[in-house]
């Protein structure tokens, strides 16, 4: 089956929990079940002040560390240490083509062609370069449309652009909403804006997954409308690298940005990723933001004063790239690789997500309200959960000091993620029981 049959299986899910097992036993059963158990122990778990495992539910803000990762960066630092300069050129790893080991895994994880990945710079500063590239407003056709939720810093981003180009964002920048009262988008009425607007849009720049309510938007769908309607499409994947199986070649979108350190476990603020599409490749009308890193290679360091912008992604670098860090992101990539991809990644994401909201609902229907959808199609591995009923913010401080790490959003959000690489259903299962207590 297709990844599009998958998801249309997903669609017709509408899970009962009613009678699903909820138990301590249940849970660890499933976690000796679990084929891709052992690979938490390819993790460093943190620790709780008494020695014990913490419950870590914040791979959606910061993955956990991989044990390979040490032992790469050392081995990057030694080679500065004995060599310095000769370590750009110099075997196993010289570091000019260093970026290279890492596009065809990161290709594999988000569904395109090598040549239509670099892993370079940050997030902020990629959707920078791709909207400095396509991002080109008119008269007529000068909107950019982003999601009434978007994270802040994609906001400023766009905000930024908009005014770059002398515009306003008062006129220029278009924010869809979802209903009175929902807190989710609505499928059909994202359809019917850019249907609406679409004349005036010059760029869709949407998440693939929505941060602040773990909402997943469909790409296909999205890139499908926009295109129609003659809009250059864009999507934000900073919480759907690593999390969805993802196929941004076949979607047809012109270009995406991610980041590493949430559920590819890059560790903090390292180097990102971005796409574009094979067939902006060789597009000389485009105009970029250029640095020496994108020249053709085999006449960069000729040092010429043209810039020959290398075919595909890479012709977007700007600098050479931040080594240690791209160590420690080659690291996790090879986790993924052995665990076999996205595919079984995300089954078991599936399980352990609808474990945990049986378990919430099951147990704390009249405290808890879960904002994500319940159909797997619609959701990854995070679960928003409002808190109905208390200070919420207090029950978060109540269960930090309970050993249970996740995240706080105002006014009464908290955010969790059971990532299956690491994550267990005795996770979700302790989750729960350091809830009930905290009430």
């Amino acid at each position: 089956m297709d990844r599009r049959g998958a998801e249309a299986d997903d669609r017709r899910v509408s899970p009962d929990h009613r009678n699903e097992p909820a138990g301590l036993e249940h849970a660890r059963a499933q976690d000796r079940a679990d084929p891709l158990a052992r690979f938490r122990d390819e993790f460093h778990i943190p620790r709780r002040v008494d020695g014990r495992e913490e419950v870590y539910l914040c791979g959606h803000s910061l993955g956990l560390m991989p044990k390979r990762v040490e032992t790469y960066v050392l081995e990057e630092l030694a080679i500065w240490k004995r060599r310095g300069v000769r370590g750009h050129f110099e075997p196993p790893r010289p570091w000019m083509p260093y970026h290279e080991l890492l596009t065809e895994p990161s290709a594999s994880l988000v569904g395109a062609e090598a040549h239509e990945v670099a892993v370079m710079g940050s997030l902020t500063a990629n959707l920078h370069l791709m909207m400095g590239s396509f991002y080109r407003p008119t008269a007529e056709r000068h909107k950019v449309l982003i999601e009434d939720r978007a994270f802040p810093s994609d906001r400023y981003a766009v905000e930024s652009q908009i005014r770059f180009h002398g515009l306003e964002p008062a006129s220029s920048l278009l924010v869809a909403r979802p209903r009175t009262g929902e807190i989710c988008l609505r499928r059909e009425d994202l359809a019917e804006t850019i249907e609406r607007e679409g004349d005036a849009i010059a760029l869709v720049l949407l998440p693939g997954v929505q941060y602040y309510t773990g909402e997943v938007l469909d790409l296909d769908e999205i890139t499908r409308l926009g295109h129609a309607r003659g809009c250059v499409v864009g999507f934000d994947l900073a919480h759907a690298a690593g999390n969805l199986p993802l196929a941004l070649h076949d979607s047809g979108c012109d270009f995406a940005c991610w980041c590493s350190y949430k559920y590819l476990n890059g560790g903090p603020g390292a180097v990102g990723g971005l796409f574009v599409h094979e067939r902006h490749a060789r597009r000389t009308d485009l105009p970029r933001l250029a640095g020496w890193w994108g020249h053709d290679k085999t006449t960069r360091f000729e040092m010429g004063p043209e810039f020959r912008a290398i075919p595909g992604a890479e012709g977007w670098q700007q600098s050479n790239p931040p080594i240690l860090s791209l160590a420690a992101v080659r690291a996790a990539l090879e986790v993924f690789g052995e665990a076999g991809g996205m595919a079984p990644l995300r089954e078991k994401s599936k399980r352990l997500t609808g474990f945990l909201e049986s378990l919430l609902r099951r147990e704390l229907p009249e405290h808890i309200e879960v904002l994500t959808p319940s159909e797997p199609a619609r959701r990854g591995c995070q679960l928003s959960l409002r808190i109905k009923t208390t200070d919420g913010r207090g029950l978060y401080e109540r269960i930090t000091a309970a050993g249970i790490t996740c995240d706080w959003r105002e006014p009464d959000v908290m955010r969790v993620a059971l990532v299956p690489l690491y994550n267990r259903f005795e996770d979700a299962h302790r989750f729960v029981e350091a809830l009930k207590a905290s009430f």
